[in-house]
């Protein structure tokens, strides 16, 4: 999905689960044979968030930071509780705004539409 000027676009439940500070992910192209790689969005958290909380609220936030990380694992272990266990970091990054998240998501090949909430996926973040 893009706007006029070719630009993605975020589905709405998407946009509303990360402004609402909610985590995303895709399935990614791993390094090699036996791996799965996956590459999460992280709304980083705040005091803010934090407070609403306490008094029973989330709140939402367009211009949030957030951590982009991509992540390989063993496909052996990604269905127990070592799935860390040769887990790679292959990149990260933190963006602020959603204008910024678009740019580095375009930066690493990858498309809004691509991202689901991690229920839907095999991490096993």
């Amino acid at each position: 999905m893009t706007t006029g000027g070719g630009r993605p676009q975020w589905p709405t439940d998407k946009l509303n689960a990360l402004r609402l500070g909610r985590r995303l992910v895709t399935e990614v192209t791993a390094a090699g044979p036996a791996r799965r790689g996956f590459v999460d969005i992280r709304p980083v958290t705040t005091a803010a968030d934090a407070d609403a909380r306490r008094q029973g609220w989330t709140r939402s936030d367009p211009d949030r930071t957030f951590t982009l990380e991509h992540w390989d694992y063993d496909a052996n272990q990604i269905a127990g509780f070592d799935h860390d266990v040769a887990a790679i970091l292959v990149r990260a990054t933190t963006v602020t705004g959603e204008a910024q998240l678009v740019a580095a998501l375009e930066a690493w090949n990858l498309q809004p539409e691509q991202f689901l909430h991690p229920w839907q996926t095999d991490d096993p973040r």
